[in-house]
């Protein structure tokens, strides 16, 4: 699949080939489904428990005689119904560590390139380098306005990313920025734009391919 090579003010710089057994994918929906749960499930922290009647560091004595108090009939401090006692029906601890096989994971990767590269108007760009002459937002700014990227823009460049358009980047709102071994299924799709310079297609596609 052969594409047109932009400079980040949207001139033209060239041609690049982009494999087809990387960016020219059928998308299917289930497989992306099943890797964006996946990812998101991964995020999750522990889920804190309560401590339940059993839990609690409390007396275990009887309160008082079973007839003839004047009150209810209890058996120690570790009820639910007193202060300091164990909670009823509280949560439980859970963990959460889905795991997906690694082809899945690759195959996921893939087909959300392809539907970038597949997608209309602009789902995909492919630009020379991200160099910037100087780190100067409100410059990155009239230059992303000038090549029409959108609103929503995930960079994708090589090893490392530009430091100067990182430091650019950073403050404009809906433009996020990763090095290739970041660029993920979950924050592809989330993203009108995928801008990947030269070296990053190398490198996704040796990812993928490896």
């Amino acid at each position: 699949m052969k594409v047109q090579v932009l400079n980040l003010d949207g001139t033209a710089a060239g041609e690049a080939e982009l494999s087809d057994a990387v960016f020219g994918l059928a998308p299917r929906a289930d497989i992306l489904h099943r890797v964006v749960t996946w990812q998101l499930e991964k995020r999750r922290g522990t889920a804190r428990g309560a401590r339940e009647r059993s839990d609690v560091a409390r007396t275990g004595k009887k309160l008082g005689n079973q007839k003839g108090g004047g009150g209810a009939r209890h058996g120690d401090r570790a009820a639910p119904i007193f202060i300091g006692g164990g909670k009823a029906h509280g949560p439980r601890v859970r963990d959460f560590n889905p795991s997906l096989n690694k082809k899945v994971r690759a195959l996921g990767l893939k087909m959300a390139l392809s539907s970038k590269a597949q997608a209309d108007g602009r789902g995909l760009v492919v630009v020379d380098t991200l160099d910037l002459t100087e780190a100067k937002t409100k410059t990155l700014v009239a230059t992303l306005a000038t090549a029409g990227f959108g609103r929503k823009v995930l960079v994708v460049d090589g090893d490392a990313v530009n430091e100067n358009f990182a430091m650019a980047a950073r403050n404009i709102v809906g433009v996020n920025v990763l090095p290739a071994i970041g660029a993920n299924v979950y924050d592809i799709l989330k993203h009108d734009t995928l801008v990947l310079t030269r070296a990053a297609v190398e490198k996704l596609e040796a990812r993928c391919n490896g």
